[in-house]
């Protein structure tokens, strides 16, 4: 099984907002319980397969209902039903099936050395200008945005969790809206890097985009060879990792970062609970605008 890194499965939102019960799509999940939050509505579980739905891999789950991990420990083994709907994702009706000895996790690895182009980026420094390929197909980097405030999130357009890479698709919808609203006086230009170029080719970012109705004066989706794309997410914290006999099955964290009009990182969002009104007032901070 994989680990999926560090990402709250995060923003519980009203049953209204999740569509109607027709919405609904459940799914059998079986896993241990590797950790309980103190508050018991959140658990991170090792799971097998979902059938129909996602690989087997470790990622946290939330519940609507604390009492649904109240009476349950690390090394649990249970059985729960996947409840996934248009903006969200939940477990309900779990239960303990026995217990066994968590695995010992591996160890971490060393930071590679500054060299190699994998250190993380700290706020101030130039973010490399990388290799990408547009929606269009053609060749970019960093430096065709230059003189623009920068928003980049990172997803893959099979990505099966709603409040996961479609949720920074939504995000970015909303701040395409605000900043239109506005004839985008800020100067923001919204960029969105596919880790999954087997998949999210040129043609299929460009109808990923037009079915988001990303504006390409203002919303960009790009791609490229995965090893460059890799190591220049991996700058920001992204860490991805792919089943061995299918590269198209991914197992990612959240990051969302904001890169001033120089090509500088001014900070970066990890996970999914950063929101649109939240990005916004931090690039008008950037750019001195009340």
């Amino acid at each position: 099984m994989r680990t999926f890194t560090a990402v709250s499965l995060g923003l519980a939102l009203l049953a209204s907002a999740c569509g109607t019960a027709s919405d609904n799509h459940e799914y059998t999940l079986q896993g241990q319980i590797i950790s309980i939050a103190p508050d018991h509505k959140d658990a991170t579980i090792k799971h097998e397969d979902i059938k129909g739905f996602m690989s087997a891999m470790t990622m946290p789950y939330k519940v609507r209902d604390a009492k649904e991990y109240e009476n349950l420990a690390p090394g649990d083994l249970i059985n729960a039903t996947l409840v996934v709907v248009s903006n969200d994702a939940y477990l309900k009706d779990v239960k303990k099936v026995g217990s066994a000895p968590l695995e010992k996790p591996p160890a971490e690895a060393a930071m590679p050395p500054a060299s190699s182009g994998f250190e993380l980026l700290k706020p101030g420094q130039p973010v490399p200008s990388g290799r990408f390929v547009n929606q269009d197909g053609k060749p970019t980097t960093l430096e065709n945005f230059r003189g623009s405030a920068l928003i980049v999130t990172f997803i893959y357009t099979n990505c099966p969790m709603p409040t996961f890479c479609p949720l920074m698709d939504r995000n970015f919808v909303s701040i395409q809206n605000k900043l239109k609203a506005e004839k985008n006086e800020l100067n923001v230009r919204l960029l969105t890097v596919s880790f999954d170029p087997v998949t999210d080719t040129p043609p299929v970012l460009k109808k990923h985009a037009e079915k988001l109705g990303a504006d390409p004066r203002i919303w960009t989706m790009l791609t490229g060879d995965r090893d460059d794309i890799d190591q220049w997410a991996s700058r920001f914290g992204v860490s991805v990792s792919r089943a061995m006999n299918d590269p198209r099955d991914i197992t990612h964290n959240l990051r969302t970062a904001i890169i001033d009009r120089q090509g500088n990182l001014v900070q970066t969002y990890t996970g999914n609970e950063w929101t649109p009104d939240q990005a916004l007032a931090d690039v008008r901070v950037m750019v001195g605008v009340d």
